[in-house]
């Protein structure tokens, strides 16, 4: 399915003394992704929030496989790998400067509305959405 690459430099912050990146800064650069992913196919988290729509994360998973250190510059590959009018589902990869495998993750989502309560995306923005995701999926093919 569709995928967009999302860059990263490491920040102190996300360091421990020895300057590895701390386990739990990994999910927010798959927020980051995310995000990235959907502002760059033109429906940014705003315009879903706009329509009464909001994204919860209902499953988190990530296999660390090498460490990144302190100013490393990343690359966060993020793809949409389903969705449905209720649920989204992404994967990513995490790759240093020397495009070394540092991390992969999945995430699941659950479309709710304003009272927090599960929903389906009206028929109109979810083919906006479709429509969009080819239009980027076949700009990468060519």
């Amino acid at each position: 399915m569709a995928q967009q690459i999302s860059e990263v430099i490491v920040r102190y912050a996300e360091t421990d003394a020895q300057g590895v990146v701390h386990h739990a800064t990994y999910p927010v650069w798959f927020e980051e992704g995310r995000s990235d992913f959907l502002r760059k196919i033109g429906v940014p988290y705003s315009d879903w929030e706009q329509q009464g729509y909001f994204v919860v994360v209902v499953d988190l998973n990530t296999r660390y496989l090498a460490p990144a250190f302190y100013e490393d510059r990343l690359q966060v590959v993020t793809r949409l790998e389903r969705i449905k009018k209720r649920l989204m589902e992404f994967s990513y990869q995490v790759f240093n400067q020397h495009q070394q495998l540092l991390a992969q993750g999945s995430t699941r989502h659950l479309i709710v509305d304003a009272d927090k309560q599960p929903c389906a995306l009206n028929g109109e923005f979810y083919q906006q959405l479709c429509s969009k995701l080819e239009q980027q999926q076949e700009a990468g093919n060519d």
